[in-house]
């Protein structure tokens, strides 16, 4: 058997990833990634203290070792800063995929490889399955002369599939990667937990930042960017309807906290831009005549992929934002390196059904129907 370590992170989830293989026999350690302890005193509630405890506590009930491997360093740099500069540049950044890419089966991936772990295991809601090549299946030499490849499925509960989020993960990283939970509904993975007289069996899930914590995204930019004020503009016609504190705290299709009244019919606004010359928040009645509020056709960059890069056209489906459903798009990679031996970076991006509030730097999910084929980043 294997020996594995999972990074615990004080929930549920995780816990139940570490029950499981313990169950299966394999050599089990858990983890909780130290990232972030609220150092500055960013408003809101950031409960890292707890979290080890709820981890360490957990892990001594399976019966398993626990250790805290400290990557603040690490995290600051690679997710902090990239989220920090993404909004500064008028972007809409998701740190939780960069977390996935950067830290879990970055950083992390690479402690455990140095400590003499086979694979690392996560609480994650999604299927890693293993390819075999055609010919391996009827030749024994060729089985062994031929490495494994892996496709990653979404979780079997459509209400908390998680595939969106390792939309940038590479083969090399997802070879390593083990998702133990992915099969099961949280009801289920619940009451394994209850069973197992797990501590944390009704801990309740998480909703903030990538292992920050609660913290309202508003008050951490806050604490990190500084204001800079502009004009609220109608896109329209143009007429200034009042001030904001800075664009880094709007994103496109945002309704609440514009303060500017609805109008007589009750229409209300609804960020459509950003206009960097003026430091302008673009705003307009929301609504199918809302111009740039609806896409249908867009284009992406950093293009990565699971598996073989797709370089030619192809009818697949995508999904733009965690919690929408896929949609059926035409994606046109723009040609690769030399000879094409480098597989693109771009392309173009034509929906099915047209899209609402698609936002530069924001994180797109390539599927054919449940396989995650990888991931982009929206121009």
């Amino acid at each position: 058997m294997s020996r594995i370590l999972v990074a615990m992170s004080g929930g549920v989830d995780s816990s139940v990833a570490a029950l499981l293989l313990k169950q299966q026999g394999h050599d089990i350690v858990g983890a909780y990634m130290k990232n972030w302890i609220n150092e500055d005193n960013v408003l809101g509630h950031c409960p890292w203290m707890q979290d080890i405890e709820d981890a360490r506590a957990t892990a001594e009930a399976i019966g398993i070792e626990f250790r805290v491997v400290n990557l603040m360093q690490d995290y600051r740099r690679l997710v902090v800063d990239y989220l920090l500069d993404g909004y500064q540049r008028g972007l809409t950044p998701n740190p939780d995929v960069m977390c996935n890419r950067e830290m879990k089966f970055g950083v992390f991936l690479n402690y455990a490889r140095a400590e003499g772990f086979a694979s690392v295991a996560t609480g994650h809601y999604a299927r890693r399955v293993e390819r075999v090549a055609p010919n391996a299946l009827s030749d024994p030499n060729a089985l062994r002369a031929t490495p494994s490849t892996f496709a990653l499925l979404e979780g079997l509960d459509p209400n908390k599939d998680q595939s969106y989020f390792l939309a940038l993960l590479a083969q090399a990283q997802l070879r390593d990667a083990l998702f133990p939970i992915g099969h099961l509904a949280k009801p289920a993975l619940r009451e394994l937990a209850a069973d197992a007289r797990l501590p944390n069996a009704r801990k309740k899930d998480s909703q903030g930042i990538c292992f920050i914590g609660e913290v309202k995204m508003a008050d951490f930019l806050r604490a990190y960017v500084p204001d800079h004020p502009g004009p609220i503009v109608r896109a329209t016609d143009g007429r200034v309807l009042g001030e904001h504190r800075g664009l880094h705290y709007y994103t496109i299709g945002q309704r609440r906290g514009i303060r500017i009244p609805s109008n007589t019919d009750n229409e209300a606004y609804v960020v459509v831009g950003k206009r960097a010359a003026d430091h302008a928040l673009l705003v307009a009645f929301d609504g199918p005549a809302a111009p740039g509020l609806w896409t249908s056709e867009a284009r992406v960059h950093s293009l990565s992929f699971i598996g073989d890069p797709l370089t030619a056209p192809a009818e697949i489906e995508c999904r733009v934002r965690y919690r929408d459903p896929r949609v059926a798009i035409t994606f046109t990679p723009d040609p690769g390196g030399p000879d094409t031996a480098i597989p693109p970076a771009s392309a173009r991006i034509r929906f099915a059904t047209p899209q609402r509030a698609l936002a530069s730097g924001q994180i797109m999910a390539l599927y054919r129907g449940e396989q995650l084929l990888g991931g982009a980043v929206f121009a």
